[in-house]
């Protein structure tokens, strides 16, 4: 996933908000203090800052048009605290507060993913929570194709490469649905998906090569992981893995 790539991109708004103002265009803020709020949710130095100040915005300005941003902000924030409960509450909002955007697609993918890491084999809701997830998924896949540019001073290849990043997501939370219920097929079939949806992303190759091995494809296992392994510019970690995963696939072959 194109880590932080969506906040780079929401951020960019600090600019924007002036832009805003000068063209007179929806949504825009209403008064300086209401300017200030928002560039205070945009610079806060970190995760624990951004969801103080955005709630802070949503406090002050209780009829302020960047409430679906602000709750955004919120979403992506508990995401990368992976504080599952919270992502998925805020995420709910979002959707609610503008269901047709990229931010309200996003979200729902945030929560799809939140759904299948906190799900187990063998927990009595299992396919409820899962099913949920797949549904957001599958709904994000299909909004993001005609939702609008977020930030107006989005490039349209900083904008397509933006739609490629969430679809890739998404698929990524089918695949991660479709392994908790060891659907190797599903998994496989959704992270190749991400793959040539977004080729660049090591640790998409390694759930792919991780769901191969799984359903006893070796040959296809380590031809995927070593992909990953001479990618240039992936994170050593992913590597590392990558290098694990290769190793089982070897032994597991050889011991057919």
């Amino acid at each position: 996933m194109l880590k932080n790539l969506f906040l780079r991109l929401v951020t960019a708004s600090v600019a924007g908000v002036a832009l805003l103002l000068a063209q007179g265009k929806q949504p825009a803020p209403k008064s300086q203090k209401e300017v200030d709020a928002l560039n205070a949710m945009f610079q806060a130095a970190d995760n624990d800052a951004r969801i103080k100040a955005a709630n802070e915005l949503l406090t002050k300005f209780a009829d302020t048009d960047f409430k679906p941003l602000a709750l955004y902000m919120i979403t992506n924030s508990y995401n990368e605290k992976k504080d599952s409960t919270n992502t998925i509450v805020y995420g709910e909002r979002v959707i609610e507060a503008d269901p047709k955007s990229a931010l309200s697609a996003h979200a729902r993918i945030m929560i799809a993913t939140s759904l299948a890491m906190t799900t187990k084999e063998f927990d009595f809701d299992k396919e409820e929570k899962l099913g949920r997830g797949d549904k957001l998924a599958k709904e994000a896949i299909e909004v993001v194709k005609t939702a609008p540019k977020f930030n107006p001073g989005l490039t349209d290849e900083q904008w397509d490469q933006a739609k490629k990043g969430y679809t890739a997501e998404a698929y990524i939370a089918l695949g991660m649905s479709a392994t908790v219920r060891k659907n190797w097929n599903d998994a496989i079939a959704n992270y190749k998906l991400s793959t040539e949806t977004e080729p660049s992303n090591g640790a998409t190759w390694v759930r792919l090569g991780a769901a191969q091995n799984s359903a006893g494809k070796y040959d296809d296992a380590i031809a995927t992981l070593d992909k990953v392994i001479a990618q240039p510019g992936v994170d050593p970690a992913i590597v590392n893995y990558a290098k694990g995963e290769k190793e089982k696939a070897v032994k597991a072959k050889g011991a057919k």
